[in-house]
């Protein structure tokens, strides 16, 4: 199920997710846990940007990733908050935040908070998955693949986690 643990090493994971790949974020992910244990915000923001930069962080992930550990010392964002809040306002607290996007919220309530009707559709794999499912002739663009997933409704995080596994299995890759 993928289902990760919700709190800020998760969110941050999540960031370090964006855009690249999974093997290469999980990569830093690991060497940014052994250089600071427990991952807190405070953690976070002791590191100088030169160790987080050799960690593997990019200047933009530097600062999307203090601005959330800032977020969270400071009170601007609690996330035990985001448990008791329905999707969409859940959805917009993270996403007031600079370097949170609708795709990485939406991963965070799907995996850390395990909403069942969270619909990521901007996600690349879940679009050439859909592609290769829907045997589509070009990929989905997120428009569509909200337009697509409206009657998986209310479970469409079970979808999308159906699709990754297409996708990840080597069915739904292109060749």
């Amino acid at each position: 199920m993928w289902a990760r643990e919700p709190g800020f090493s998760t969110l941050i994971r999540i960031i370090l997710e964006q855009q690249v790949s999974l093997a290469s974020a999980r990569a830093t992910y690991e060497r940014l846990l052994a250089s600071v244990a427990p991952l807190t915000p405070e953690g976070f923001l002791a590191l100088h940007d030169i160790a987080l930069g050799k960690i593997g962080f990019s200047r933009q992930k530097i600062a999307y990733g203090r601005y959330l550990a800032q977020s969270i010392a400071e009170g601007r964002l609690d996330l035990g908050e985001l448990d008791s809040l329905d999707d969409e306002t859940a959805r917009s607290r993270l996403t007031k935040l600079k370097g949170i996007g609708l795709w990485t919220a939406d991963i965070y309530l799907l995996m850390a908070l395990r909403r069942p009707d969270v619909w990521p559709g901007g996600d690349l794999g879940l679009m050439l998955a859909v592609q290769d499912v829907k045997r589509l002739s070009s990929r989905p663009d997120p428009n569509v693949m909200t337009a697509i997933a409206e009657s998986w409704r209310p479970w469409r995080a079970v979808a999308a986690r159906l699709l990754w596994h297409h996708y990840l299995s080597g069915s739904g890759r292109p060749e």
